[in-house]
């Protein structure tokens, strides 16, 4: 990040976005910093992702998203080879900087982007394909904002897990004993440790990254959830809270709530519903677990957008 002097005050060099439009934007409290480069033209570096993304000298957010058409990267041209409908790619990084290859949020946020800029028609009901280095996502535009097709989930460690149920140790702040995790993918990795009660989630100290073991060797996402009893039987309920790599604790996280809602339901054993709603700091989201043509298992996530800004970087 360099820094410069204006009149004595610190100044931050935005580089490659000087004098760029951006809108902030969250999903439930995961907030972005949203862009549209439409040809590619901008070269992001992680030392500008990291200083727009600061909450002290930048516009503060948990990551940025650049709108890109698909043809303008290698990335999305290979996705738009395999559906020619795919136009658009969300070029994600998180607030540190690094690549990432899917946010659940992102997505909804990346897509009313999209709509709000008339970039796409999106009536109610209908839906777009769109490009992530986690593989082609679609989204229908919802009564209440947006539902993602978020592809299948997996177990991280395979059938070993699927058997013991867990397949690491996460330990952090707050907790007075390591606790069993279950590692899953959603393009992405997470690890989720089961609670037992809010007092514990509520005592929590995520302000350092839980220590995994084993690590994943791209690091991994944790999500902290306790399941809540409640009268309707047909829709599991959860709270979660969750910290993010690159990024640090927010307020929800898209593929973690559908992260936890999978390792809970499967926690749950065979009677456990189809159908979650996940409890964050930043609001509430809903998980659909649904049948896919090729055998698998996707996971459907839907819940709100809202942008609150737009500005020019200077």
């Amino acid at each position: 990040m360099t820094v410069t002097e204006d009149r004595g005050v610190n100044t931050v060099d935005w580089r490659e976005l000087v004098n760029q439009d951006v809108v902030k934007a969250h999903g439930t409290g995961n907030d972005f910093v949203v862009f549209t480069d439409e040809n590619g033209e901008i070269s992001l570096s992680a030392d500008t992702v990291a200083a727009v993304c600061d909450r002290h000298m930048g516009l503060g957010a948990d990551g940025v998203i650049r709108a890109v058409r698909a043809s303008e990267l290698p990335e999305g041209r290979k996705l738009a080879e395999q559906d020619p409908s795919v136009e658009w790619f969300m070029d994600y990084r998180n607030a540190d900087g690094s690549i990432a290859q899917m946010c659940g949020n992102g997505v909804r946020v990346f897509v009313d982007h999209l709509v709000r800029e008339g970039l796409v028609e999106l009536p109610q009901g209908s839906q777009l394909r769109i490009g992530t280095r986690a593989g082609i996502r679609s989204v229908a535009r919802t009564d209440g904002g947006y539902a993602v097709d978020m592809g299948p989930w997996s177990f991280m460690a395979g059938e070993d897990a699927r058997d013991k149920g867990s397949d690491a140790v996460v330990t952090t702040d707050g907790l007075s004993v390591p606790r069993p995790g279950l590692s899953i993918s959603m393009g992405n990795p997470h690890t989720v440790v089961a609670l037992s009660e809010d007092d514990k989630l509520d005592r929590l100290d995520l302000r350092h990254a839980p220590v995994v073991s084993p690590e994943p060797e791209d690091g991994t996402n944790v999500e902290f959830v306790v399941p809540v009893d409640h009268e309707d039987t047909e829709v599991g309920r959860i709270h979660m809270r969750v910290f993010e790599r690159g990024v640090g604790e927010t307020h929800s996280c898209g593929t973690g709530a559908c992260a936890a809602a999978a390792a809970t339901r499967f926690w749950g054993g065979a009677e456990a519903p189809d159908r979650w709603l996940v409890d964050v700091p930043g609001g509430v989201v809903s998980v659909t677990f649904v049948p896919a043509p090729d055998g698998t298992e996707h996971v459907v996530l839907a819940g709100p957008t809202r942008v609150v800004a737009r500005a020019v970087l200077v």
